[in-house]
């Protein structure tokens, strides 16, 4: 048999696709439920990426009390990073929003656009892979992580006693993969 070629589907995933069957338990209501977060995340992802460009173009947005807004101005202000990998291994390894790092101070500012109350444990995540990275001991550098979701800011200034332990599993769990990495192949 020769098979019809959808070219421009291949490597993608339908919504109502084969990998994400959950759906056949669905009644139209949560159905309707599940496609809403779906878009939301597009949506959330676009927003992002709307974001990194204004930041990267130094574009201002006007001045008001939109969670969009005041994250954008905050980074272009700060003269912030965006979209910045912070990596320690393969198996440990992520992007803050916007990052920047002067004169022994770091700041971290993440963008929520979803209603679900975003928590600071991935900001320090996000720092204790930056001290792991650049080799900084958290309790000789200052910080402040940002939390902008639902037109407020959450505001943390993370102590070393905070992150030291976060960066310490870091490094054993990391190891550990390795090893179980390493016995399955």
């Amino acid at each position: 048999m020769i098979f019809n070629k959808h070219s421009l589907f291949e490597g993608q995933h339908a919504f109502l696709g084969a990998s994400k069957y959950h759906w056949i338990n669905y009644d139209e209501s949560k159905l309707v439920e599940s496609y809403s977060n779906y878009m939301a995340a597009q949506r959330g992802t676009e927003l992002h990426e709307f974001a990194a460009q204004c930041i990267r173009l130094g574009q201002k947005l006007p001045k008001s009390q939109k969670t969009l807004n005041m994250y954008v101005n905050d980074a272009i202000g700060f003269r912030m990073t965006p979209e910045q990998v912070l990596f320690y291994s393969e198996n440990c390894f992520g992007t803050a929003d916007t990052i920047a790092f002067n004169k022994d101070f770091l700041r971290i500012h993440d963008y929520k656009s979803g209603v679900t109350p975003a928590k600071m444990e991935q900001l320090l995540i996000y720092a204790a892979l930056f001290c792991l990275e650049y080799k900084k001991r958290p309790g000789n550098i200052g910080m402040e992580l940002r939390l902008y979701q639902s037109d407020d800011i959450t505001i943390a200034t993370p102590t070393a006693e905070d992150v030291a332990p976060i960066m310490d599993k870091i490094v054993t769990f990391d190891k550990l993969i390795t090893k179980l990495k390493s016995e399955e192949g």
